[in-house]
């Protein structure tokens, strides 16, 4: 029988940039085979506490502790998975001269864990770049990373989160752990431990042997 279609989408919560204080980079995908009981948990969320933002999306940095708690446990309840790849940029000797290129090679690498679970997916990216050009090679890493691997059918899209509710969701998921690496504040974490199905810290070892 072939497998079911599964979805994910992929946020990130961090940075890359060599002159933040912050030392940690997330990425991380919110996986399931029904995107609309999702979309439905961030519209009941935004019904009973409101957004912080104009825009009415919701943010994990903009929310606080009772709506986050409310949001994570109420996604746990789904048939959900969640695959993480955390960057610590201390252990990256030199930046790339692009330090994008770190962010893409984390996304790619979470794309490569997705499509090995599941070889019939569509991922569906927060849409952190404006430019084409920036969009074409975060998708060229991403395609080139997963070229060697069995797969049936894979589809990716970058799309605006503040039209995407899934999107949404995976940004409380990503801040998550970014509260737990980069602040050692684990309840959050602790919240949505039963769906992990991966979590990697990348080691010193790791990032080398992907530049040789």
């Amino acid at each position: 029988m072939e497998p079911a279609l599964q979805f994910a989408f992929i946020d990130e919560s961090g940075n890359v940039a060599s002159f933040r204080q912050n030392h940690i980079l997330v990425v991380a995908a919110l996986g399931m085979d029904n995107s609309r009981s999702i979309a439905r948990i961030i519209r009941k969320t935004q019904k009973k506490y409101g957004s912080s933002l104009a825009s009415g999306e919701l943010k994990a940095k903009k929310s606080d502790d009772a709506l986050t708690e409310s949001l994570l446990t109420a996604l746990v309840q789904e048939k959900i998975e969640i695959f993480s790849v955390i960057i610590d940029r201390r252990v990256i000797e030199h930046l790339p001269e692009d330090p994008e290129d770190v962010y893409r090679w984390a996304v790619a690498r979470l794309v490569v864990k997705l499509v090995k679970a599941h070889p019939n997916i569509e991922i569906v990216l927060d849409r952190r770049y404006t430019k084409e050009n920036l969009r074409y090679l975060l998708e060229k890493k991403i395609r080139e990373a997963i070229s060697g691997l069995p797969q049936r059918y894979v589809m990716i899209r970058q799309e605006d989160s503040m039209l995407t509710k899934e999107l949404q969701a995976v940004d409380f998921i990503a801040w998550a752990f970014f509260q737990k690496y980069e602040r050692g504040n684990t309840k959050f974490h602790g919240w949505i431990a039963a769906r992990i199905i991966e979590e990697e810290l990348v080691t010193k070892q790791a990032w080398q042997k992907q530049k040789k």
